[in-house]
Formats: structure tokens, C-alpha cells, sequence
């Protein structure tokens, strides 16, 4: 237990006292990451850079025994006739992903074409076809509505269930994190341009799961704290909680964070693009339980407050 209680018990550090400049941080971030997606929907049409599950096409991985030359590749695709095709790196320089938007052809005559495409022009590295897969453009925009509903009837979901478990007002704070946390995550995607595809919107999903857990522990202590009835100002009371809290929630993200983190930097790039989402959700989901949704139950108790006193200087 000694080793593990980093924070000390009777520890005071005073959340509240900097709500406001974490919720203006917290905006500010927010607001980066849409106005991330606004420009990407300008200059491109698309808010992200889907990959094919979302935007539809060919994806091809092919695994060359020396280091690929990208332009020389390109160069031997555009001759065979494949225009439009994307062309990097993925994890090293001998893997290549190859990426179509559109295509007509079927699946094992358009991995038929690329391969010959490649030998004939690039005979001199030889290679081995890893990866083949094809989604219609109809499929894409399909799977994008249906994650996008899935998020939303996640939030609705818990905005019921903190509603029926707590108060009306623990619910709104918990939802309102769980979204703050979503768009900062998808909005580093979206300004760092990376591919957002089905592994990240699972990413997305568990961050929410996630990042409930945490604010839900420091909801219970609160809620614990305020049936005891010791006479403190809400205020001091939330603080208290979170700090009572803190060692459990800073174990817990940090241990998180650390197999995530080695998935990111061990795994295949197959797995990375989850393992970063994830590792953003991690830090945010635990910055946004303190900073967001308890300050936003502070907030709602003050305004009830505000509110009988108002009722009763009328009356």
C-alpha cells in the first residue's frame, strides 16, 4: 500500500480553483480540433482523411525485399494505366501501402494488374502481395453513418443511465466530458491529417467507456462525501473528492497508458493509429474528469443555488 500511494492521504490541491482556466483550455482545444475538421472539409471535401473502410476503394500492401522507391513505383503504376492511386510508406521502407479511391476492376484483377504493373516496371526488387482489400464507396459512407450513430447513442445511452444512477446534473457533466473528449481526440486526426478509419472509431467508442469509468469514481466519492453532511461548501467538498481520488485515478491512467503506449511503439502499424488514439483518449479522458466534469456539477450547484435565492428575495 506504501509503495503504491504516491499521493498522500489528507492531500489539498485546489481543482476548482483553476476550473476556469481549464475549461478556457479546454475550449480553446476543442475549438482547434473543429475548426481542424472545417478546414479539411474546405480544402479537401472530406472533415478527415478517411481511409478505405470510410471513403471507399482499393487498398493493396506489398512487401518488397529492399527498400522501395516510391517515385519509381508511382511511376510503374501511372504507365500501367492506375491513376489516382496513393502511394507510402507503412511501418518501413520495404512495406508500401497503395491506395485507389476508385476502381471497376474486380478484387483478384485489380491485385493482378498492380502486381504485374510492378514486376514489369520495377523488375529489380522483388516483392510479395500482403494485403488485398476492396470497399464500394456506397459500403463507406454506410459504415461512417453507422459510427457516427453509434457515438450518439453511446452518449444518449449514459446520459440516461448517470441520470437514473446519480442526478440530472452528474449526467450532464459526464456527457458533456465524454464529448469533449471525442472531438479533441478525432481532432488531432483531423489536424495531423491521419487516417481515420474503423480501428479508430472503435478507439473512439472505448474512450468513452473509459473515460466514464474515471469521472464515474470521482461522481461516487462525491456523492459519498455529500451524504455525510459535514457542513463544507460544495466547492471544498468536490475538491476533496477528486483528492481522495487522485492516487486511484493516476494508477490507473498511468498503468493504461504505459500497454498502450507499448502497442504504439512495439506493434505494427496495422495497430498504431488505434494505440495513439487511445493514448490521447487516456490523457484526456483524465484530465477532463477533474477539470470538466466535476467543475460543470460545481457550476450546475451554483446556479441552483443562485436560483433559490432569487426565488426567495422575490418571494
Amino acid at each position: 500500500m506504501g509503495f503504491f500511494q504516491f499521493i498522500r492521504p489528507g492531500t489539498k490541491v485546489d481543482f476548482m480553483g483553476a476550473r476556469k482556466v481549464a475549461i478556457s483550455v479546454s475550449l480553446a482545444l476543442v475549438l482547434l480540433g473543429l475548426g481542424s475538421m472545417a478546414y479539411n472539409k474546405v480544402t479537401t471535401g472530406k472533415l478527415f482523411n478517411y481511409g478505405v473502410d470510410f471513403a471507399g476503394g482499393t487498398l493493396v500492401q506489398l512487401r518488397f525485399e529492399e527498400k522501395a522507391n516510391l517515385d519509381r513505383l508511382r511511376s510503374a503504376l501511372k504507365k500501367a494505366g492506375l491513376k489516382d492511386v496513393v502511394i507510402q510508406d507503412f511501418g518501413s521502407p520495404r512495406e508500401v501501402l497503395i491506395r485507389m479511391e476508385k476502381s471497376s476492376a474486380s478484387l483478384k484483377g485489380l491485385q493482378d494488374q498492380v502486381a504485374e504493373a510492378v514486376k514489369n516496371y520495377y523488375p529489380d526488387n522483388p516483392f510479395e502481395v500482403r494485403r488485398v482489400e476492396m470497399v464500394g464507396p456506397k459500403v463507406g459512407r454506410e459504415l461512417k453513418e453507422k459510427g457516427l450513430e453509434a457515438i450518439i447513442y453511446a452518449l444518449i445511452g449514459i446520459l440516461l443511465y448517470v441520470s437514473w444512477r446519480f442526478e440530472v446534473r452528474f449526467a450532464l457533466g459526464a456527457v458533456v466530458a465524454l464529448f469533449h473528449d471525442v472531438t479533441i481526440t478525432a481532432g488531432v486526426f483531423a489536424l495531423l491529417r491521419k487516417q481515420m478509419d474503423l480501428q479508430i472509431l472503435a478507439a473512439l467508442l472505448t474512450i468513452v467507456g473509459y473515460s466514464l469509468n474515471d469521472t464515474i469514481v470521482v461522481y461516487d466519492r462525491i456523492r459519498e462525501n455529500m451524504a455525510m453532511k459535514r457542513g463544507e461548501g460544495f466547492v471544498s467538498l468536490v475538491n476533496r473528492s477528486i483528492n481522495e481520488t487522485l492516487s486511484r485515478t493516476i494508477l490507473t491512467s498511468l498503468t493504461t497508458f504505459l500497454a498502450v503506449a507499448a502497442l504504439w511503439v512495439l506493434g505494427s502499424e496495422v495497430i498504431r493509429g488505434f494505440a495513439f488514439a487511445m493514448m490521447i483518449g487516456i490523457i484526456v479522458g483524465t484530465y477532463s474528469s477533474i477539470f470538466i466534469a466535476s467543475p460543470l456539477v460545481v457550476w450546475w450547484e451554483e446556479l441552483r443555488r443562485e436560483r433559490k435565492l432569487s426565488t426567495k428575495g422575490v418571494g
